[in-house]
């Protein structure tokens, strides 16, 4: 059936005629007006002077080129711009559709193709399609730039009006490609904000504290935020793991009350950014004044835009988006966002694998030192208690200069204590799962007795993490001597000693001090001179078992410095 052509159009038929062909110009002469030209130069004459509504290219390999380029007008309802141009370049029929493209509101025909464009950027892949195509025969294809943000992807094809293996003239596509241009654009612009938001040199590692690589972080995401997706509205909150408040980390545009606002991870009462932050899903406002879960955030905001931040299925915070525009953000929108939102999740991991690694070299640090000074602290200790008992009454001044050695002695590990924690980051979310308390080991003085240097090792390592000031005696007449001149709240002691028995040991102890907690410690079922029946007969009530399970170290130790009628932990 031949194509609807009304009496108000007219239709260029230009080529190769053939007896297959000529029905269908006579079947458009019967609904309008239709103009044959003889030959290129009249066909070209005609375009410059007359208004045409279509063009219909017949010949070899034409029908391909254009898909019957106007009937009915439908090239002018095409959302491409379709143009027919000279060997020279020049526009001699354009659709309506390629006005629109180049913002020229009269007739192009007689206009430079670039010059309608306003002598565009090319920008690849070739970069002269229209010579290209006129030169090789074949399709061309290239993209051209109109300012900061119009892309148009242009596809040319050489006509052949005659049996001459020249093309006469191209038939040109555009389409506005500037959106998938810009989304491109933008996803690689994200997925260089991942190398940039994560991305430290060892150098700056050794020379930042932690709280400028959070600053550094904040200005990375600030910038990204501003520059790349084009927010100038944004607060990013952390869930506090334990409490569930979703604390600020960046708030830019917001108001004051707003910034201020306690807020937790909850689907009710806390807003739109409690309800990302408990359910993991994102949440677009189109309207604030009719939105039941919207809060009150940046001054005048109409729509907003809140995504979680997310990393191995753990909701680490939300990122929130407002504009004073309703309907601001679309899915497109969304989508930047939550991809951008996890590279924001990868960067605060590796932030917080960063705290986490200082905390643990601090921690261990001080760990190690302590285990080395032990050693030598625990014997000058000895030593100088040996002597003051000997000065005692007979010397008072160096009595009181031994005195300030053991108190000065006793600090050092204090000292080392206090500084380790002085060089641990103090940040409000540690990466570092929180040790388990026990408040009631906290300072308690404890002496263990016993020859073994791994066992005297063990409990200073094992106790010490707990706040317990711990101090070793080798045998049971070091272990008098240490309790006759310092306090204690409890004393460790093994039922095998160098120079007597646990039970005798337990026996004096509780002579020197009668209430004094004492526990013995045994190999599982070694016990030959029965110490641990007899020291139960005189009110033992603690017994540990070597090697040290940890749970049961702090039970036991517990127990004995907790006084009677005092309240369980």
């Amino acid at each position: 059936m031949a194509p609807q052509v009304s009496d108000s159009h007219r239709i260029l038929v230009f080529g190769d005629l053939n007896d297959d062909n000529i029905s269908l110009v006579d079947q458009l002469k019967e609904r309008g007006e239709v103009v044959v030209p003889e030959s290129l130069e009249q066909a070209l004459h005609d375009l410059q002077d007359k208004e045409f509504s279509g063009i219909v290219l017949i010949g070899q390999d034409a029908g391909a080129a254009t898909h019957v380029a106007e009937a009915g007008g439908i090239l002018e309802l095409l959302p491409e711009g379709v143009a027919l141009l000279d060997a020279q370049l020049n526009i001699l029929w354009a659709n309506r559709t390629l006005n629109e493209l180049t913002g020229q509101e009269g007739s192009l025909t007689g206009l430079s193709f670039y010059a309608a464009f306003g002598s565009p950027e090319i920008i690849g892949p070739d970069f002269c399609p229209f010579h290209t195509a006129l030169g090789s025969g074949e399709s061309a294809r290239s993209t051209l730039r109109v300012g900061e943000k119009s892309y148009f992807e242009v596809h040319a094809r050489p006509v052949f009006i005659t049996d001459i293996d020249i093309p006469s003239c191209l038939v040109v596509v555009v389409r506005d490609v500037s959106e998938e241009v810009l989304q491109r654009q933008k996803l690689n612009a994200i997925y260089q904000a991942g190398l940039e938001l994560g991305d430290l040199s060892p150098q700056e590692v050794y020379e930042m504290s932690v709280g400028d690589r959070i600053e550094l972080l904040k200005q990375k995401i600030l910038h990204y935020t501003e520059d790349l997706l084009e927010f100038e509205t944004v607060e990013i909150r952390l869930v506090e793991k334990k409490t569930k408040k979703l604390e600020p980390l960046l708030a830019v545009g917001m108001g004051p009350v707003a910034a201020d606002r306690a807020l937790f991870a909850e689907p009710a009462g806390h807003g739109v950014t409690g309800f990302v932050a408990s359910t993991g899903k994102s949440y677009l406002c189109e309207d604030t004044a009719n939105d039941p879960l919207y809060l009150p955030g940046a001054p005048g905001a109409r729509s907003s835009l809140t995504v979680p931040l997310i990393l191995h299925d753990e909701i680490l915070g939300t990122i929130n988006v407002e504009s004073p525009r309703p309907g601001a953000f679309n899915e497109h929108d969304l989508q930047f966002l939550e991809l951008f939102s996890r590279e924001v999740s990868m960067a605060l991991n590796t932030l917080e694998l960063l705290v986490a690694e200082k905390m643990t070299t601090a921690s261990e640090s001080t760990e190690r030192i302590l285990r080395e000074v032990a050693h030598p602290v625990d014997e000058i200790l000895n030593d100088a208690a040996w002597i003051l008992e000997r000065y005692i009454g007979h010397e008072p001044n160096v009595c009181d200069r031994l005195q300030r050695v053991l108190r000065h002695t006793r600090d050092i590990k204090q000292l080392i204590q206090k500084v380790g924690r002085s060089i641990t980051p103090d940040v409000p979310h540690s990466p570092l799962p929180p040790r388990p308390e026990r408040p009631r080991l906290q300072n308690k003085r404890v002496l263990v007795v016993d020859s073994d240097d791994t066992v005297r090792g063990a409990a200073h390592e094992l106790l010490g993490r707990f706040g317990c000031e711990v101090e070793t005696a080798h045998n049971g007449d070091e272990a008098f001597l240490m309790v006759r001149s310092f306090h204690y709240d409890v004393v460790i002691a093994d039922i095998r000693l160098p120079d007597m028995t646990g039970f005798d040991c337990f026996h004096q102890l509780r002579q020197i001090h009668e209430h004094l907690p004492v526990i013995l410690m045994t190999g599982f079922g070694y016990d030959p001179s029965h110490s641990i029946v007899k020291a139960r007969q005189l009110g033992l009530k603690s017994v540990l078992y070597k090697p040290f399970r940890l749970d049961q170290l702090l039970n036991e130790v517990e127990k004995a410095v907790t006084r009677p009628g005092e309240a369980e932990a």
